[in-house]
């Protein structure tokens, strides 16, 4: 339990973050390198080459070398991990809507 708490922490908190939330949507339209996914941000190379670090700890992507290049894809498993959390409380809050829906209609 520990140990999945601390990954959706990992995982939550490089998602905070505008520019790597735009990577990952970026990288799960098509495989890119970090050139590639370096020119349309008004940041060094190294830059972003920092925040594919941090989904690259979060398990969001994975890197492979191709010759001198790196090419970033997304890791599905991770993305799932945080959409599955993200669904129990979506549950939640539709029971309760339900609930309330139900006492609204009875009045």
């Amino acid at each position: 339990m520990v140990e999945l708490t601390m990954q959706l922490d990992t995982i939550f908190s490089s998602l905070a973050d505008s520019t790597r939330r735009d990577i990952l949507m970026r990288v799960s339209k098509s495989n890119l390198t970090i050139s590639e996914l370096a020119q349309p941000y008004n940041i060094t190379f190294a830059g972003v080459a920092k925040h594919v670090a941090v989904l690259e700890k979060a398990g969001l992507i994975s890197k492979r070398r191709r010759g001198n290049e790196q090419i970033v894809s997304v890791s599905p498993k991770a993305v799932s991990l945080a959409t599955s959390y993200l669904g129990e409380y979506e549950k939640i809050w539709q029971e309760r809507f339900n609930r309330l829906e139900k006492l609204l209609t009875e009045r």
